[in-house]
């Protein structure tokens, strides 16, 4: 059954949720990350491009209020933000978790590209933008926590 707008798509919640122990996103040793797109074939290529360069997926969410919601439940050191959301936008969104979560690493990302998206992500407080037909070929560590190499 396809996920309602605002429902978590999706969370990896590793060795914990078998076990029935709460949700460590910190566990493993890999740099976990919480994924932002309104778009579910985004995030699902997002996943699979972030999963191969050895980060571990957490959690996927489709609009600002349910990733405030992922990064409180799971301390995720990275989230990959999409700039255009259903219910606010990437920037904003950027500004709040550096507010809240200083610790937590924000990288903007969009299929959009204007030459104003460094600046407006400088200014919110991520780390960084990055266009989505970047990414691939992005040195994610500039940004990110390192990925320990497996």
């Amino acid at each position: 059954m396809p996920a309602r707008r605002g429902q978590l798509d999706e969370v990896d919640r590793g060795p914990a949720a078998a076990s029935g122990a709460p949700p460590d996103a910190r566990g493993g040793g890999r740099t976990c990350v919480v994924i932002v797109d309104d778009a579910a074939s985004c995030r699902r290529a997002l996943r699979e491009l972030l999963e191969r360069r050895g980060y571990r997926v957490v959690g996927e969410a489709d609009c600002v209020a349910t990733a405030i919601g992922l990064v409180e439940r799971l301390s995720p050191d990275a989230v990959l933000l999409d700039v255009h959301l259903p219910d606010g936008n990437g920037f904003a969104l950027a500004a709040r978790l550096g507010h809240t979560h200083p610790e937590v690493a924000v990288l903007l990302t969009s299929v959009d590209f204007e030459s104003s998206f460094y600046a407006r992500a400088d200014l919110s407080g991520a780390r960084g933008f990055v266009p989505k037909g970047q990414l691939a070929e992005a040195e994610l560590v500039m940004f990110w926590p390192p990925a320990p190499i497996t």
